[in-house]
Formats: C-alpha cells, sequence, structure tokens
C-alpha cells in the first residue's frame, strides 16, 4: 500500500500578480546547510536552498514558508544532504553545487550548454540559471518534480512523480503522465504506460479509451492528489497489444 504524494499547488494571487519579479543570486555566493538558510524570491513566498529531509538532515530544492517542498534536487539518485557538506556554493568558475569538506563537490544543478552567470528565484516559484549573456540555460518549470504551480507546463510526454513519504522527498511509486496522444494518465512507477495499469485517466486523449473499471472515481482521485487515501496495488493486466 503506497500513499500518493503528488502535490498539484494552489497559491495566492499575490504570487500569481508578482510572478515576472526575481531575486539575483550572483557568482560566490552560498548557503550554509540549517534549516533557515536559503535564497529568497523578492515576496518571500517561495526559497531555494536547504529543507529538512529524513531526521536530521537535509535536502535542496524549492519551498514555501512553511516548508512545503514543490522541488527537489537529485531526485533520482539521493536527494539527502551528504554530512559532510558545509555549503551550497554558486562557485566562481559557474557551476552550482555542495562543497564538502572532503572529497569531490556534488553538482545540484549542471547545465550541460554552458557555465552559469547568474541565478534567480522567481516569485512564480520557478528557479532559473542564465549564462553570461542573460539567457535562459536551465528552469525548474521545464524539470518538474512531484508539483506543479500555477503557470508551469507538464510538456507531452513528461511527467511528475510522487514523493516517498512526507518526509522523504525522493522518488515514490507513482507517476503522473501527459501522454503524447494527450491523455494525462496516473500510473505505478516500473508499469507501462498501458490501460490495465492506470489509476486515472483524463480520457483527453484522441485515439484509444481507458476502461474505467480500472481506474478509481474522480472524488477518489482528488483525495489522492491531496494525500489523503491510501491507493490498493495496480490491479493484474489482462492481456494487450
Amino acid at each position: 500500500m503506497s500513499i500518493l504524494t503528488i502535490l498539484i499547488l494552489l497559491v495566492t494571487s499575490t504570487a500569481a500578480e508578482a510572478q515576472t519579479r526575481s531575486s539575483d543570486i550572483t557568482l560566490g555566493s552560498s548557503l550554509t546547510p540549517t534549516s533557515n538558510s536559503s535564497w529568497l524570491s523578492p515576496s518571500g513566498v517561495y526559497a531555494f536552498g536547504f529543507f529538512p529531509q529524513h531526521v536530521n538532515s537535509y535536502g535542496i530544492g524549492i519551498f514555501l514558508p512553511d516548508k512545503t517542498v514543490v522541488w527537489t534536487a537529485n531526485r533520482d539518485t539521493n536527494p539527502t544532504v551528504p554530512d559532510d557538506v558545509v555549503s551550497l556554493l554558486l562557485t566562481p568558475e559557474g557551476r552550482l553545487v555542495l562543497r564538502r569538506r572532503q572529497g569531490q563537490d556534488v553538482d545540484v544543478i549542471s547545465p550541460s550548454i554552458t557555465t552559469i552567470a547568474t541565478a534567480s528565484m522567481h516569485d512564480n516559484g520557478n528557479f532559473v540559471l542564465y549564462d553570461s549573456n542573460s539567457r535562459i540555460i536551465w528552469q525548474s518549470f521545464k524539470n518538474p518534480t512531484n508539483t506543479l504551480l500555477p503557470g508551469q507546463r507538464l510538456l507531452s510526454g513528461k511527467e511528475i512523480f510522487s514523493s516517498a513519504s512526507e518526509t522523504d522527498y525522493g522518488r515514490g511509486n507513482f507517476r503522473l503522465k501527459l501522454q503524447t496522444d494527450g491523455n494525462l494518465v496516473q500510473y505505478p512507477i516500473n508499469m507501462p504506460d498501458a490501460p490495465p495499469y492506470a489509476y486515472y485517466a483524463s480520457e483527453t486523449n484522441t485515439v484509444g479509451n481507458y476502461d474505467p473499471s480500472l481506474r478509481p472515481t474522480m472524488k477518489n482521485v482528488l483525495l489522492m492528489l491531496e494525500g489523503i487515501v491510501e491507493i490498493p496495488e495496480p490491479p493484474s493486466p489482462t492481456s494487450f497489444s
């Protein structure tokens, strides 16, 4: 049994009205691993930095003042910050890393195009990296983890994943995918994109149909999205092509 913790978040109109504002983070800027160490957006609605992960540990991500996490770094490997990390650093060489007492730095975000010149935490919840020509080279809105914020799009073929638990922001057991046929479908992880495994489908696809008997009611879907109800194991698949 698992609990779906995918979050589709609605925030106040204040954040929506101020979505173009941002705070600049320059080369050499750093944070130390404490629960109150972060780079804030101009209004303070969002922050990028350290948040509690597990007991007496931290993760790196974007969160609200109440520590509701909406984006998590290194989620597919290990989101927990190593014990010997002394700072989160935007290095003079243009890398965003976790600096350790010993050993190599750990990349938090590593754009493949070029080095980072500046970073910004925007009031709409988007964390953005820029090159020396002020061009965007990476942004959290294009790389969602478990949350979609107002104004953020889930592109065709992309998916978001539930968190492992309320205190573990690693990848959990469920995924929500916008398929290339236009259907928004919820599946367990490690299962094919096929009707027998679907817990929910928006039925906005242009081809094929999903059997409603394989999915819960819309009321239960909403409860799942809020993390309120437990979800049973997926049904055994019947034969399909």
